[in-house]
Parts: C-alpha cells; structure tokens; sequence
C-alpha cells in the first residue's frame, strides 16, 4: 500500500518512515479523546486578478458552506469529522503553518477540488479541475497529474523560472501530494504551507504520505 502510493505519487521517501508515520495516525484516530467537531461553513477571502488566487486578509462578506457541495447527513457529517481530526494530527506532528484537505468533486461549474478541512489563513474553497487553471496552481496541477509537488525554497523557484500564484506572501515552501482511491485514481490532494524554506524534511514529509494514503477512507460520498 505504502509503495504503491510512493510509487503513483512519484515521491522519493523511506517506506520504513512512512509506516511508523502510520502507526502514529492510526493510534491518534482511535483515541476518543482526539474527537473534532465537523466544519461546515468557513470564511473565505476575496478572488483575486483573474480568479486565480484570492486577496489575501480581504474577506467576503458570508462564509462559505459545504452544504452547497454536500448533502448534510450523518455519513457527511461524520466523515468530515474524522477529517478534521487528520487535520489536527498533522498540526500536532509538523506544526505546518496552513495544511488543506481537499476531494475532487462534479459541481455545477464542472470538475473542481473542494476544500473540506483545514488549518491557518482563510483561502478559497474551490479549484477548477482545467488544463488551464493548473498552469498557475500547484492544487490544481497535482489534481489533474496524481504527481506529487514540493518545493522547498518558493523564492529560488520562481527566480528559477518556475510558476507560482502567490497568495499569502509569507509562504517559503508547499507541498502539494495526491490521494487516491482503490483504483489508484486521484480523487483529490492535500496541500501544505510553510512561512520558512526547507520546512519539508524527509521525516516531515512521511506524516503527510501518511494521511494521504488514510484520507480517502474517509472522504464524503
């Protein structure tokens, strides 16, 4: 399981430190003393140029709701709990800056990535699953690919000639790493932030292979 995710993902990892990883999670889902509350409504910022990103510290006036998205039952409910809870695990273990869970989704407006927990800074909640979006989002881009993206050092990245959207300037280094389902289809992406370059360390890197390779098991029907 955990090589085949290594291997689809196209990550450069130790399965032996992605299986303790593991370990830890599962351990920390069994403790009910671990238990979140289910976030349906959050706030978000205002789109900026062109859609691409969004205005970072401007917010719109109402949050936005997941029941636009989700029918708000008991299965729904649940499962965005236990995600909630895999969101605080990996604030516990990396203390990583903003972290994002996100499920690829049929929506009115077409294929789109919707964002269903999270920690940190308001960002918006939906990105178009298109060719085009993915040119200028790294979300979008591990959407389409199922390949995974690190970047370490934003600033030399982009001085390199790289592309990058940037939303919240104090961003240094993202991790963009797919989830897939039993048929190794990319069914949605998690995301990570840090405000300082080289946050993405090998050992870091294997608690986020980690709920990768748990998250699906628990995203909304």
């Amino acid at each position: 399981m955990i090589s085949t995710y290594i291997s689809n993902a196209k990550i450069n990892i130790d399965v032996k430190s992605v299986e303790l990883a593991l370990d830890a999670l599962n351990q920390f889902l069994a403790e009910p003393s671990n238990n979140q509350a289910p976030v349906w409504t959050y706030r978000i910022p205002e789109l900026g140029e062109g859609g691409a990103c969004s205005l970072f510290g401007a917010l719109q006036d109402e949050p936005f709701s997941l029941e636009s998205e989700l029918p708000k039952d008991k299965d729904n409910n649940d499962a965005l709990a236990d995600l909630q809870k895999i969101v605080f695990f990996i604030e516990q273990k990396t203390n990583v800056d903003w972290f994002g869970i996100y499920q690829a989704r049929s929506t009115s407006e077409g294929p789109q990535l919707l964002k269903l927990a999270y920690l940190g800074a308001p960002s918006r909640p939906l990105f178009p699953l298109t060719p085009e979006f993915a040119q200028i989002s790294n979300n979008v881009q591990v959407g389409l690919s199922g390949k995974a993206r690190i970047i370490n050092d934003v600033a030399t990245y982009v001085a390199s000639g790289g592309e990058y959207y940037t939303c919240d300037p104090k961003v240094s280094a993202e991790v963009c790493l797919p989830l897939f389902n039993e048929e190794q289809q990319c069914i949605g992406i998690i995301d990570a932030e840090a405000f300082q370059t080289e946050f993405f360390t090998d050992a870091m890197m294997a608690f986020f292979v980690a709920v990768c390779i748990k998250i699906p098991h628990y995203l909304p029907r």
